[in-house]
């Protein structure tokens, strides 16, 4: 008996799906987007077949969103996959997609942790592209993915300075080669390469070392790394 008492209390659960929609509906333009989407959950579960509750599932979902934090937006991640997989056909499909991306992307962690999250928004990213190539959205993703893209590339070169500097030399070689033709963006390409050189130098590798620092010479003249290249290599 008190279980059910407590159930009559709750003013959410006396609501109709049309009344909870337009009381989520009110919160989210107030910006309460923690209430709302309790709102919205209640509006979907009462009528989930309907065009209603296939709205509501959305909000719910962009209402975790908007809440920000990780714990919301892994709820929000949740909500959209739940809401592509129920409504594949929808005609939001694509905004979808690009809310499941940015779910991720905005739990990416910084370039000396760990890219998980990075690289399972990418994979998002590119799967929007793959499936929506005229989306609204495709010029948005682009962007995030250089933003993506700069953090793994970053991450790289972290890991290969903790190896070299642990003298783990050919694992760090290995890392900084496989950046610099991974990532030919990268906004730190001449340290990456003046790294690469110290390294074949370090290996002994005499003309590997020679050919990498010609090559940091040719591409970034005006670079600070050149002035810092071993004199045996300075001809």
């Amino acid at each position: 008996m008190g279980c059910g008492h407590g159930v009559q209390e709750d003013p959410i659960l006396r609501l109709s799906s049309e009344e909870a929609f337009a009381k989520g509906q009110e919160l989210m333009a107030d910006e309460k987007y923690q209430q709302a989407h309790e709102y919205f959950a209640h509006a979907f579960q009462t009528a989930p077949n309907s065009e209603i509750g296939r709205d509501a599932l959305l909000l719910q979902a962009d209402a975790y969103f908007l809440s920000g934090g990780e714990f919301n937006l892994i709820k929000a991640e949740a909500k959209y996959r739940d809401f592509n997989n129920r409504y594949p056909t929808s005609e939001n499909a694509s905004y979808v997609q690009f809310q499941v991306a940015n779910s991720l992307a905005k739990r990416m962690r910084k370039a000396d942790r760990d890219q998980s999250e990075t690289r399972k928004a990418m994979a998002a990213f590119e799967e929007l592209i793959a499936l929506y190539p005229t989306s609204e959205y495709v010029p948005q993703v682009e962007d995030e993915i250089r933003t993506l893209r700069s953090n793994l590339a970053r991450h790289e070169y972290l890991v290969a300075r903790y190896q070299l500097r642990r003298g783990l030399v050919k694992a760090g070689k290995s890392r900084l080669e496989g950046l610099i033709e991974k990532y030919p963006e990268y906004e730190e390409r001449d340290l990456a390469l003046f790294s690469l050189g110290i390294a074949h130098s370090r290996l002994k590798e005499q003309e590997e070392a020679t050919a990498v620092f010609e090559r940091l010479r040719s591409e970034f003249p005006a670079s600070e790394y050149v002035k810092k290249i071993p004199s045996e290599y300075v001809s």
